[in-house]
């Protein structure tokens, strides 16, 4: 037991370094042409003003002359706006609502200003909400299948890992995640194993986790976006389908880093520490994601993402060796409104190998804030 805590004091120790090193990636992002809000707000006020109003919450309703639709939007409410990433909104006002499978009475503005200007109107909307500790929907990076990101998300996924050889079996994760306030986030996971064991097939609700992750850092200018979550797995699973059999806490720490290219880097680096360790061994964990989102129309259009993730776990165990595991990936945009994403990779561990096989990992995420799972196609 002293074994074990020394050996945890020492892989928490490494937190140290990992922050380092989130310092040390941190960058200033810098545009060729710094967009001119002011400028923006003489060409709201001249037009924009009609419908969306002298303070962005919409212009009253008795002086327009449309329904205004559930997806109108309210430029001061910042948990609506701030999320968003510039180039969502510039897609609608470039291409107008229904590029974005939201309502035709928002026109297409591509022939009435220019790109330049469209990038100024931008930067006033902007203004509109009153509270700047909100994280940017620019820190929002594509979701990997394993690391966790540190962005406070409004999601349901439903992900699903499948042995590509040896004993048949699946699991299947099926996560809400809420977010509260500014940089607060609930999460809960409910898994799903079904496993075929000596050729008969048995399933059973796995260990359900409950979580909250908290932003402690975001900052657009840098890139940068850093959070703490803890959880707790209660042994609701069971132990023959691969529960833990006792209740796990697990801390964890992430850290994103956008660069200027819209390459991107995500840390993870956490503990599974159950209540009876003598029933299953604390362990350690931390993944490292790389990606690449491309988009063609100047990043206004449907999104793939690239990546690769590098996953390490290990027993906190006398003798105990780290599994590496790699996975290569693809994220895509689904839907025009790109609040439906799909993801597939496979993991393939390439140390320890002996008992570990291969697996296709899928998923599908909505990202219920932007609307119904059938709307905005």
């Amino acid at each position: 037991m002293r074994f074990v805590r020394r050996r945890l004091l020492v892989s928490l120790s490494a937190m140290v370094p990992f922050l380092a090193c989130s310092v040390l990636l941190a960058q200033t992002l810098t545009y060729s042409r710094k967009p001119d809000a002011k400028n923006g707000k003489t060409i709201y006020e001249g037009g924009c003003i009609a419908c969306h109003g002298a303070n962005g919450k919409g212009a009253p309703q008795a002086s327009t002359a449309f329904k205004r639709p559930d997806t109108f939007p309210d430029f001061s409410r910042c948990d609506q706006t701030t999320p968003e990433p510039n180039s969502a909104w510039k897609a609608v006002i470039v291409y107008g609502g229904p590029y974005y499978g939201f309502s035709t009475i928002m026109p297409s503005f591509k022939d009435l200003l220019s790109n330049d200007q469209i990038d100024d109107v931008v930067a006033y909307l902007r203004t509109f909400c009153p509270n700047p500790h909100w994280p940017r929907g620019e820190l929002n990076l594509p979701r990997a299948l394993v690391t966790e990101k540190a962005f406070p998300e409004d999601e349901f996924v439903i992900s699903t890992a499948v042995n590509a050889s040896g004993a048949p079996g699946l699991e299947t994760h099926f996560i809400h995640e809420q977010a509260f306030g500014s940089k607060g986030q609930l999460e809960v996971d409910v898994p799903w194993d079904y496993q075929d064991q000596n050729h008969n097939w048995n399933s059973h609700v796995g260990d359900i986790t409950f979580a909250w992750k908290q932003v402690m850092y975001s900052n657009l200018h840098t890139g940068s976006i850093f959070a703490l979550q803890g959880g707790i797995l209660p042994p609701t699973g069971s132990q023959k389908l691969g529960g833990n059999g006792t209740t796990v806490f697990e801390p964890f720490a992430s850290f994103d880093q956008l660069f200027r290219s819209n390459t991107w880097v995500q840390f993870q680096m956490g503990a599974d520490l159950p209540r009876h360790p003598d029933i299953t061994p604390q362990s350690l964990f931390w993944y490292t994601t790389l990606g690449q989102t491309l988009a063609p129309d100047h990043r206004l259009g449907r999104q793939w993402s690239p990546m690769v993730e590098f996953l390490a776990t290990r027993d906190l165990q006398d003798g105990a060796k780290t599994n590496w595991d790699v996975m290569p990936e693809m994220q895509v945009t689904v839907s025009p409104r790109q609040h439906i994403r799909a993801d597939i990779g496979v993991r393939t561990p390439f140390t320890n190998t002996a008992g570990r096989t291969p697996q296709v990992y899928f998923y599908i995420l909505w990202d219920w804030a932007e609307g119904h799972f059938w709307n905005g196609w």
